[in-house]
């Protein structure tokens, strides 16, 4: 097993069924932001504590696909009636206050309610694409089709997947990766934002989207990169 600590008040297995995180020093107004970039990185709902009226902490939440977090929060509540000062949310976002000596118990509680109510498939972060992109549609004038289409939730935007060579890259901003990539013998610009190893390897399977940069007056087609691994 695998421990990652994430300044919260206990050290996290990548086993847990939630996670619950907590740091003195972290701010009303970024919790949420932080829950949010959590639970993308680690597939988990997660609720991410900062410091509110005195001995309260006030919590942000971000769930997953498959849990519906505020009705979680109402099971917890439920079974433990005086736990949660205030609670109030949706199916993806939620948030609570309670007593700050009472936050490991928020945790065991959450974490038995998640393990009742997700199931490991729904643990398992699975990412769905629409295959290689033919060549041809590698062009700005496809990709404005693609941008002039309506995308939304239950008609998602189309995300793809291929293998590359990285030929060149490297860290914008102390975050961000740009690369330069090839397939065949064709090369593309690429960028993933939030990039959190210390480097690509030296050929990649890649999901991205494709995207329209300008720099300097001219436009060419950029890969949207969402996911890569070794290939």
């Amino acid at each position: 097993m695998q421990d990652i600590t994430l300044g919260c008040h206990r050290s996290l297995p990548v086993t847990a069924a939630s996670l619950t995180l907590f740091d003195p020093g972290w701010h009303q107004g970024v919790i949420g932001i932080l829950a949010g970039r959590i639970k993308e990185k680690l597939h988990r709902p997660t609720f991410a504590f900062a410091r509110g009226n005195p001995g309260e902490l006030k919590a942000s939440g971000r769930s997953i696909p498959g849990l519906h977090l505020r009705d979680a929060l109402d099971l917890v509540a439920k079974r433990h009636p005086d736990l949660l000062l205030r609670f109030g949310g949706h199916a993806a976002a939620a948030g609570l206050t309670l007593r700050e000596e009472r936050l490991a118990e928020f945790d065991a509680a959450l974490e038995q309610v998640c393990r009742e109510l997700v199931s490991p498939a729904q643990l398992t972060r699975t990412l769905e694409t629409d295959g290689p992109l033919e060549s041809g549609y590698f062009s700005l004038d496809a990709v404005r089709m693609m941008q002039q289409e309506v995308w939304g939730q239950a008609f998602p935007a189309p995300l793809f997947a291929d293998r590359f060579e990285v030929l060149s890259q490297r860290i914008l901003k102390e975050k961000h990766l740009k690369l330069k990539l090839r397939k065949g013998e064709r090369s593309f610009d690429a960028i993933q934002f939030n990039f959190t190893e210390a480097a690509a390897p030296d050929r990649i399977h890649a999901a991205f989207r494709v995207d329209i940069n300008e720099w300097n007056g001219r436009q060419t087609v950029q890969l949207l990169l969402e996911h890569i691994e070794a290939d």
